[in-house]
């Protein structure tokens, strides 16, 4: 019981829509400018940088916070559950219609809880990929996609690629539309210099 209880309470932890009430806040609704996403970037680009940076951390901490309890309650198994019931939340927020982000930021906090070394190698290979494509997206997506293997070369425990594996298909998945606008060349690109 007490195990289905965390689960719970990761989904709806995770399920907070953290870009949608900074939006709001701001007297917008995020989910209406831009991307339509209520994630990081989506709210960089319509807000600024320090609304995002806001969303950024309180979506990666959506993902740490649940981890940390239930590693501390039931051990790593418990933690790689709750992880992925907070990515879930934040893809399929109750709270917005089971509408919600990419899962990248909340899932980079669960990865912090469990895997710290494996989630700063992928950090570096995002940043890599954004400055040479200047496309959030697809930093994203190449930078979940080396989860598991980063986590394969680190020899992490096996419980972890219960979540090193599905959580960067999440990423993928919720990623189809920028794909689809990186193939054609209508993908919006950052603006760095």
């Amino acid at each position: 019981m007490k195990f289905i209880l965390l689960i719970i309470a990761s989904y709806l932890i995770g399920a907070i829509p953290c870009g949608y009430l900074v939006g709001r806040l701001h007297g917008v609704d995020i989910r209406n400018k831009g991307s339509g996403n209520i994630g990081t970037t989506n709210v960089f680009r319509i807000l600024g940088p320090k609304p995002g940076l806001i969303v950024f951390v309180c979506d990666v901490i959506k993902g740490l916070i649940p981890v940390l309890i239930a590693k501390s309650l039931g051990g790593p198994g418990w933690g790689v559950a709750a992880g992925l019931a907070a990515v879930v939340g934040h893809n399929w927020s109750i709270f917005l219609g089971f509408r919600g982000g990419r899962g990248v930021a909340t899932g980079a906090g669960v990865l912090v809880a469990l895997m710290p070394k494996v989630v700063l190698i992928a950090f570096g290979i995002w940043v890599v990929v954004v400055l040479i494509s200047r496309y959030v997206s697809l930093g994203s997506i190449i930078a979940a996609l080396s989860v598991p293997v980063i986590a394969l070369i680190y020899r992490v425990p096996g419980i972890y690629y219960i979540f090193a594996i599905p959580a960067p298909l999440f990423i993928v998945y919720r990623h189809i539309q920028n794909i689809d606008r990186i193939r054609k060349g209508t993908e919006s690109r950052l603006r760095i210099w």
